[in-house]
């Protein structure tokens, strides 16, 4: 999507996942870029494939009026240029292609399904700037809703605007999230002994991946960096916020005992309370264990006694990339 006007100076970035439709338009800025406009909506594509292959006609339905209301938005902001990419429900299921053929003839949209290690590379790339810069290593996880990445990074960055990715030694794709755990096990009524079955089956799955970032725990100031509904969900609990805010959330660092604290009240909590929750909801009180459940496997797989929250990633790091290979910030400031 190209624009009309050259002088806009918007970009857009629209992350598909198994769950979720989020749409981010920026301008670049001195540090990083500046948000003018978003979009989040809760459109579950991915309903169903925990079980089957196919996306159903009502997930479509409901992602075809999500990604009409992103057309608009961008067309309003006169965007540039955009990267719309989709990711796990689109993988797995056999009618992605055509459901991808089917958002380019009745909107115009070019949405691209990207493989596991694009997907991984633009989480880090849209997180980094929260890592510690003292840390020698930090694991970075995005815990989606069919898949979660998870990464290495090694090593301290040479300056701001540097690719992070260059310092990513190891990475994976877990072929499980939120949406396929919760249909698998069930999210509703979720006991002790169901959660950890949850927990056992991402350990195993994650088992390759940490053996070879095994090093990464010993690392000087070593931490978590952690972007996603569920990590967020935590982190506003932990806050008790009547009604989440990104700006108290994003960046901020949790203890290993209050994310324990915080994941055994939801454990002991009934479907109703956790939709009471402000911070979770009705449309995720069945997710919101599943999520817990992947956190759990990889604190167990890399203990920390800390945790960095990001309310970014993906999109984000869509942004930077584009921004970057226009070399929006030469000579240290927005073009």
């Amino acid at each position: 999507m190209e624009s009309r006007r050259r002088s806009s100076r918007s970009y857009a970035a629209l992350d598909l996942g198994t769950n979720n439709c989020r749409l981010l338009i920026a301008e670049p800025a001195h540090f990083g870029f500046r948000v003018v406009d978003a979009f989040s909506r809760i459109v579950r594509l991915g309903e169903g494939l925990g079980l089957g292959n196919r996306l159903s006609d009502g997930a479509i339905h409901r992602t075809l009026d999500a990604l009409r209301v992103c057309r608009e938005k961008m067309a309003a902001k006169d965007v540039r240029r955009a990267r719309l990419v989709a990711t796990e429900a689109c993988r797995l299921a056999e009618n992605g292609p055509a459901f991808i053929e089917r958002v380019r003839e009745e909107l115009d949209l070019d949405l691209e399904i990207v493989d596991r290690k694009t997907e991984a590379y633009l989480a880090v790339t849209g997180c980094a700037s929260l890592v510690d810069p003292k840390a020698q290593s930090v694991i970075v996880f995005d815990i989606g809703g069919g898949s979660t990445e998870i990464a290495w990074l090694d090593g301290r960055a040479p300056h701001a605007f540097a690719d992070p990715c260059k310092r990513i030694r190891a990475w994976d794709s877990l072929p499980v999230g939120v949406v396929t755990l919760a249909e698998r096990h069930g999210g509703i009524d979720v006991t002790p002994k169901i959660f950890e079955g949850m927990v056992e089956e991402v350990s195993e799955l994650l088992m390759d991946f940490a053996l070879v970032a095994a090093p990464a725990g010993r690392a000087h100031n070593f931490h978590l960096l952690g972007t996603s509904g569920t990590v967020t969900t935590v982190g506003g609990i932990h806050l008790g916020l009547a009604r989440y805010d990104r700006r108290r959330v994003d960046g901020m660092w949790m203890r290993n005992g209050e994310i324990s604290t915080v994941m055994d009240r939801l454990l002991h909590s009934d479907f109703s309370q956790r939709a009471a929750n402000p911070c979770i909801g009705k449309e995720r009180a069945d997710l919101v264990l599943a999520g817990c459940a992947i956190l759990e496997a990889i604190r167990r797989a890399f203990p920390s006694e800390r945790l960095r929250i990001a309310d970014r990633g993906l999109r984000e790091g869509i942004l930077m990339n584009m921004m970057r290979e226009d070399s929006v910030w030469r000579g240290g400031s927005p073009r």
